[in-house]
């Protein structure tokens, strides 16, 4: 599953995209949220469910609300209560609001897309530099950004290949890499830029996502070289790609006399924002 944030207007909705179904779910409470306007969304949502729980048809649909971890304000991975568009539909119905009609062409537009970017894979980049370009990043970032996302995708596909399966063994296999190219976790990284839910990569500079592609696409060419199979040795083929990434950092470090990780980010309060996006 992969989590993601998607865009309703200005509002945020917390979205997670399950592969093995093929299809989305959000949060229940953003959408709420987004159609009440409400100050405590999560007290609405609360006492709705026992208003439509006395409501004939509705404890078919509460079966299918599922709790999904999805990334709550404080940055870390909570349960929540979520739903896939067919069920979200019957919810939003539920709301008195001037918004309802447009969430639904909104949730079936989403639906839409994710068809349209099976058959064309292409139309998923489009999207994706149309939304970095709205923020304001630039052109060769994006590049960078979207090929950062191919070779992870490599990466972790050939992990899955070799018996890597839980959530966790992917995340420490991750840290792995970033610990031997940069000398931090992610977890780490993030505090030193100031992130709490937001994406690291999406915060990175140029050069840290250079070095970021170098330690993930050593990683998969030392796992398929060697055969690596199982969570240990592909442990062990990770801490070895972040190492080449991380020995090239470091000659980089001395010969430019520059430090190549940085606290800059792309948080609107930051001062270093235009000089980063540069």
């Amino acid at each position: 599953m992969k989590n993601e944030i998607k865009l309703f207007e200005q509002s945020k909705i917390r979205s997670l995209y399950d592969e093995e179904k093929d299809k989305w779910y959000f949060s229940v409470v953003d959408i709420i949220s987004v159609l009440t306007e409400s100050n405590n969304p999560r007290r609405y949502w609360s006492d709705l469910k026992i208003k439509l729980n006395e409501e004939e048809g509705f404890i078919e649909v509460y079966e299918k609300i599922v709790q999904l971890k999805m990334v709550a304000p404080d940055g870390k991975l909570r349960e929540t209560d979520c739903a896939d568009a067919e069920t979200m539909l019957r919810i939003v119905q539920s709301v008195p609001s001037p918004k309802a009609e447009p969430i639904k062409q909104w949730l079936a537009k989403v639906g839409y897309e994710r068809i349209q970017e099976i058959e064309n894979p292409e139309l998923a980049q489009q999207r994706m530099r149309e939304i970095y370009k709205a923020k304001g990043y630039s052109d060769s970032w994006i590049e960078k950004r979207i090929r950062g996302i191919a070779i992870r995708d490599e990466l972790t596909d050939e992990w899955k290949k070799r018996g890597i399966k839980k959530n966790i063994e992917f995340s420490i296999l991750t840290a792995e890499i970033s610990k031997a190219t940069f000398g931090l976790t992610p977890g780490e990284y993030k505090n030193l830029k100031g992130l709490k839910r937001e994406n690291l990569r999406d915060h990175m500079t140029d050069l840290e996502l250079i070095f970021t592609m170098l330690g993930e696409a050593s990683t998969k060419e030392i796992t398929q070289n060697t055969d690596a199979q199982g969570f240990d040795k592909n442990k062990v083929a990770a801490r070895k790609g972040g190492t080449i990434a991380g020995n090239a950092r470091k000659q980089l470090e001395i010969e430019s006399g520059r430090k190549v990780v940085t606290s800059k980010n792309y948080l609107p309060n930051n001062r270093n924002n235009k000089k980063l996006i540069k």
